[in-house]
């Protein structure tokens, strides 16, 4: 009779052996998914500064640390109340399989687990939560094989880097800056406790959730780390009594969406997994001039609200829809001789809209183009004194066999008959502008225009009002023609960015030369009077020169302020999004150059040391001319005195052109 057991025992225990191969067969490429491991990471983005500006990540919020750094009070309490024969084993634990099946046994049903470290490593990696019996043959099947494949170091690096631990935290150092804004080395004992109590049931003890549940569990942790000898009474004390800070945290911590959004633009293409894949990106953004930014641009759209209510109360119609109900802003402020930019702005309120008008949106430029236009006249030989003609002229023009006409005027319809270069640009006069434009050449002045980088450029006088479309970005590359002594710069964001394993590519200002110094200088010093005494003058911040010109379309739908100090360019502008006139009160110079002037002053109150006043460079020489004091260089000598023109300035005589 023993024979026929002893016989079936083989036959059975061949059977199972058999099927426990075929069944590691099927399974065994699963452990590749463990031994591999390389999860999906957060990636880090910094301001110049180092102060972290945002994590991105795709499905799981994870930032990645080696066993090295993980402190060794953490795998002890993993340890203790997870596994506690965890270095001792082979994968699995028969003891605490054997106490479990009894249990379950007794129950009659699925109640208590003995799943080691390894097996839950498995089971979250490749298998299913499902509590069945099959899928605990495979989990101790794949956890034996792993265990003589990775170290027990190795196992323990990918627990702790894998495991959710509630609140959307992916990994131990996640969760630890997540819950406690502290590094994992920072971590005192009851916060590691809290942490190492999670993976049992990461929602139900989530400290932001069930602080006193998630306490009561973290007690259970120093109560076993105390039996087990491997912490003091005094340890075990003040642990039990402590009661962690906890921080309810958004899982991006972006605080400069905008720009966190144009990085990444600029990346995706060379780095496709950028928003993933675990790399520290280092930006040229100054976190506290972005937030200066965001308040500038708010603080002149609030006013522009309160205009708007005001002319709507006293209305016949006070409760008709306001004309700011699409107003929209964008910012962009750079270091003007690297073309770092330091902030950026693309809306009003990044919750309400993440369309990114400082670089997705392009609009009319209007007036803020006119500097180019007077930029290439001044290197033709014209000179700030030089006699412009502001009077009124008829364009008569063919559209499709059409006869046209175009009869531009100023900004509130007066002309002064004759007008100096200087004064036309400050006072921004469209009449004199065209006549300029006229007497150089359009095909100049086009031609410069697509120097300084500008596109879609119509060959015909329309450009001299502003009519090509241009983003934020474009123009402040642009203008940093002018303040950077002549010198353009291409904007940039991303400083450096390093890999997971810590490779970095740096990136390096892209310059341009356009204008000679000297020359550049003439308008730097016309857009200075600009501020000081024209159409921007509510850009002015006292202590400190600046330059700039401001910018309105046609109807009011786009009102632009384009300045710079010796040092920092900003480019402001504000408009609707769907393109409809704003506000008669809404230009250039009632809202974006205000605007400019708040980012201004609190930026040199805190920046005291940077550059107050504009340098002159050589070849720039002042000289009298019709008894003011006037700049003149080399190329653009002072007007002749026996060529000064004298028209009589009430003749309202329009001259009829061709175009």
């Amino acid at each position: 009779m023993m024979k026929y057991i002893f016989g079936l025992a083989i036959v059975l225990g061949l059977a199972v052996a058999g099927f426990l191969y075929d069944l590691y067969d099927q399974i065994k490429d699963d452990v590749d998914k463990v031994v591999n491991y390389s999860p999906k990471q957060s990636t880090q983005f910094f301001d110049k500064e180092g102060r972290l500006l945002a994590n991105t990540f795709k499905d799981e919020n994870r930032e990645y640390v080696k066993y090295d750094d993980i402190p060794a009070r953490v795998i002890e309490g993993l340890v203790a109340i997870e596994d506690t024969q965890f270095f001792e084993h082979w994968g699995i634990n028969p003891d605490a399989i054997s106490r479990a099946m009894i249990k379950n046994l007794k129950a009659g049903g699925f109640v208590e687990g003995a799943s080691t470290l390894t097996q839950q490593l498995i089971k979250n990696l490749t298998l299913t939560r499902e509590k069945k019996l099959m899928r605990k043959v495979k989990e101790a099947l794949l956890a034996i094989r792993l265990e003589t494949i990775l170290t027990k170091e190795e196992i323990l690096e990918r627990y702790l880097n894998h495991t959710y631990f509630g609140h959307g935290y992916y990994g131990i150092k996640t969760a630890a800056k997540g819950y406690f804004n502290k590094n994992l080395y920072e971590l005192s004992l009851k916060e590691i406790a809290i942490l190492v109590g999670l993976p049992r049931a990461p929602s139900f003890y989530d400290p932001t959730r069930n602080l006193q549940v998630s306490l009561a569990r973290a007690n259970q942790v120093i109560t076993r780390l105390d039996t087990l000898g491997w912490i003091t009474k005094e340890q075990y004390e003040e642990a039990i009594n402590e009661t962690p800070t906890i921080h309810n945290q958004t899982l991006t911590k972006n605080v400069a969406p905008y720009a966190i959004d144009y990085a990444i633009s600029q990346l995706i293409n060379d780095v496709p997994d950028i928003i993933y894949g675990g790399y520290k990106v280092y930006l040229t953004i100054d976190l506290d001039a972005q937030e200066m930014a965001n308040d500038s641009i708010k603080r002149a759209y609030e006013e522009a609200l309160k205009r708007d209510l005001e002319i709507r109360k006293n209305s016949k119609d006070p409760d008709n829809n306001p004309y700011t109900k699409e107003l929209n802003a964008a910012m962009i402020t750079m270091e003007s001789s690297t073309g770092k930019i330091l902030a950026m702005v693309g809306g009003v309120d990044y919750n309400q809209s993440v369309f990114n008008r400082a670089f997705q949106s392009k609009r009319q430029a209007g007036s803020a183009i006119k500097p180019f236009l007077y930029q290439t006249a001044l290197n033709e030989g014209y000179n700030p004194a030089s006699q412009l003609f502001d009077i009124s002229r008829t364009y008569n023009y063919t559209v499709g066999g059409v006869q046209k006409k175009w009869q531009p005027k100023n900004y509130g319809g007066n002309f002064q008959g004759i007008v100096t270069l200087r004064d036309s640009l400050i006072q921004s006069r469209n009449l004199s502008t065209l006549n300029l434009v006229t007497d150089v050449g359009v095909g100049v002045v086009t031609n410069d225009l697509k120097t300084y980088g500008f596109k879609d450029i119509v060959d015909n006088l329309s450009i001299t009002l502003g009519s090509m479309s241009v983003s934020l970005v474009e123009f402040s590359e642009a203008y940093s023609t002018f303040a950077n002594n002549g010198t353009q710069v291409k904007p940039y964001i991303v400083e450096q960015i390093v890999n997971k394993d810590g490779k970095s590519v740096t990136f390096e200002p892209q310059t341009k030369e356009i204008n000679k110094p000297e020359q550049n200088y003439l308008m730097v010093s016309i857009l200075n009077d600009v501020v000081n005494k024209g159409t921007g003058k509510k850009a002015a911040v006292e202590g400190i020169e600046l330059a700039g010109k401001t910018g309105t379309t046609n109807d009011n739908i786009d009102a632009w302020f384009c300045g710079f100090s010796p040092s920092i360019q900003t480019i402001v502008w504000f408009g609707q999004d769907d393109n409809t006139p704003m506000r008669k009160s809404e230009t250039g110079s009632t809202l974006a150059a205000p605007a400019f002037s708040y980012f201004f002053k609190k930026y040199l109150a805190l920046h005291p040391e940077i550059p107050r006043t504009f340098t002159k460079p050589e070849g720039v020489y002042v000289g009298n001319f019709n008894g003011k004091d006037e700049l003149y260089t080399d190329m653009s000598p002072l007007p002749d005195i026996d060529s000064q023109i004298l028209i009589d300035q009430s003749n309202s005589n329009e001259e009829v052109l061709e175009f």
